[in-house]
């Protein structure tokens, strides 16, 4: 279900439409969405990707929103279930499914799910450090997103054509949510943000999807990277501190 939600923040925020209303429907007729074609994966299963009323194709992007954000959420919670920063964590999960979604397709990070992911993950942490009675987490929180911010900022100045401010505003929610769990996991999650991005901007480049001019979204994969350490984060961490005897 929120899966099926977030279709519509990824269709309806880049063109500036509310949220609320008009009820769901189809693109390409406008015919009102009915509840029963409503159901996430199994109406788009039923209907054969099409709309009931136009037979307009219906993007298979739309059942694979619905799985992942179930399968992301099953993991996010198997990962916090007995910690109060659940709720937060969650909400960031969201977000970030939306927010590579619509990089992906308009090569925008919208502020209208930034910001209010910002101030939620803020208060939400900051409501699970206080009720957990270890406020610990929250500074590391903090210090990772101010770290992560600068960090990204001064990458902006330097060198402003390979990294919109859009990326520059998400790290500040990523440096946050990483920092909770810990220093070894921002400077992860990001890295592996960095990394992903960079080899498969190397590969579209090379069997010719993109050119060296051409702009690559960079919030999927900082999504990615970041999504990696939440879920795996503290064993990847014990794994490399291993290494070093």
């Amino acid at each position: 279900m929120i899966g099926s939600f977030l279709n519509v923040v990824i269709w309806r925020v880049p063109r500036k439409e509310s949220l609320v209303s008009p009820r769901s429907h189809c693109p390409g007729c406008d015919a009102p969405i009915a509840a029963i074609d409503n159901i996430p994966v199994v109406s788009w299963l039923v209907l054969r990707g099409r709309c009931r009323h136009c037979r307009e194709q219906i993007s298979v992007r739309y059942p694979f929103v619905e799985l992942l954000t179930a399968a992301l959420f099953a993991a996010v919670g198997a990962r916090f279930h007995d910690s109060w920063a659940l709720p937060a964590f969650l909400v960031l999960t969201a977000a970030l499914i939306a927010i590579s979604a619509i990089d992906l397709e308009h090569f925008i990070i919208p502020n209208r799910i930034v910001y209010p992911v910002g101030f939620a993950g803020v208060i939400l942490l900051a409501g699970a450090a206080a009720i957990e009675h270890s406020w610990s987490p929250f500074g590391r929180a903090l210090l990772g997103a101010a770290g992560a911010f600068l960090f990204f900022f001064l990458l902006h100045l330097v060198a402003p054509g390979g990294m919109g401010f859009g990326d520059v505003r998400l790290s500040f929610v990523l440096g946050l949510f990483l920092g909770w769990m810990g220093g070894m996991q921002v400077f992860g999650g990001l890295f592996l943000g960095f990394f992903l991005g960079a080899v498969i901007g190397v590969v579209m480049i090379a069997v010719g999807s993109r050119s060296r001019k051409q702009h690559i979204p960079f919030g999927p994969f900082l999504a990615a990277g970041t999504m990696i350490f939440v879920i795996f984060g503290d064993p990847i961490v014990h794994w490399w501190r291993g290494l070093g005897g």
